[in-house]
């Protein structure tokens, strides 16, 4: 059962009549989302600290990335990842989410350009992660920043790839304070009853995730690796602690509190939040839905906890 509020934003949607992204080129549906994307977005919030800069990946790619930050004082920070099913999304689309994440908890945030697919198929996406977490650690000072107070998150793909870099982090032995994860994709198949359940959507829909997927993953084989679905790690015993937001009426839900149980299994501290009544891509519809300023307080605080000194 949505909201009467979450009702209203998925009834102005249809009435838009706008093509699902899925019946699109990946050109057209990068486009597309870019256009929307900020339309329910709370206003962005002024920041004193604002800068563009470039990762380098492994094989020499330039990945722009931008940081966020209320002061120019030595701070923690969150490497972020937008959302999109791998295939569109950018820095543009979440640059709102991530200035009330910087102004909400007091740390800094980092925001990263992964390369998308179908041009880059997996595991692009997850090396570029990898690759901006590690020269992050490595470089941070450089930036201003602190390298022994760090934490990785994001939205659906974009917290699919900070909870495998969170288990990267912990093989590598870098130590993360947190990971935050927004709805995260986890696992192989859509074989959960909340994909039954929302198989029609709203907004997301099994035809579109299906759409997203075919543009990233080479074979099915790459949807057993557990770098696509970290539900299927070996283990995560070890790996940092979580805060996981979840959207009740979204297909992922069931995937988002199997993850928060095998991290618990496996001694992780979890924060699990699971808001009634709102569907996926919530969190950036904060002007027309309440839980998703709940969610923005939520998850600075988490990091506030968990990076601040």
């Amino acid at each position: 059962m949505l909201t009467a509020k979450m009702a209203d934003v998925v009834a102005r949607m249809a009435r838009a009549r706008h093509p699902a992204l899925r019946h699109l080129t990946p050109a057209q549906a990068k486009a597309s989302y870019e256009k929307g994307a900020g339309v329910l977005e709370v206003p962005k919030p002024e920041l004193e600290r604002i800068e563009d800069f470039r990762v380098p990946a492994r094989d020499g790619t330039a990945l722009a990335a931008r940081l966020y930050a209320p002061s120019h004082a030595r701070l923690p920070f969150l490497l972020y990842f937008h959302g999109g099913g791998f295939t569109v999304g950018s820095i543009a689309t979440h640059d709102t989410l991530c200035r009330v994440l910087a102004e909400r908890s007091g740390c800094a945030v980092v925001s990263l350009d992964y390369r998308l697919a179908p041009e880059h198929k997996f595991p692009t996406a997850h090396d570029d992660a990898w690759d901006a977490l590690q020269y992050l650690a490595a470089e941070a000072a450089s930036l201003g920043l602190d390298s022994t107070r760090l934490a990785v998150g994001g939205d659906s793909a974009g917290g699919t790839l900070a909870a495998s870099c969170a288990v990267m982090a912990r093989d590598a032995r870098l130590p993360l304070a947190l990971q935050l994860l927004f709805y995260p994709g986890t696992a192989a198949h859509q074989d959960t009853p909340s994909h039954a359940r929302f198989a029609d959507g709203p907004l997301l829909d099994e035809p579109t995730i299906t759409w997203f997927f075919s543009q990233y993953v080479r074979t099915p084989a790459d949807r057993n690796d557990w770098r696509f679905a970290p539900l299927h790690a070996d283990d995560v015993d070890g790996v940092a602690p979580a805060w996981i937001g979840l959207a009740e009426a979204d297909p992922l839900v069931d995937e988002g509190i199997a993850y928060a149980d095998k991290l618990r299994a496996a001694g992780v501290a979890v924060d699990l939040e699971i808001y009634r009544g709102v569907i996926h891509e919530f969190i950036k519809m904060g002007r027309a839905i309440p839980q998703a300023l709940q969610a923005h307080t939520d998850a600075a605080h988490a990091m506030t906890q968990a990076l601040q000194p």
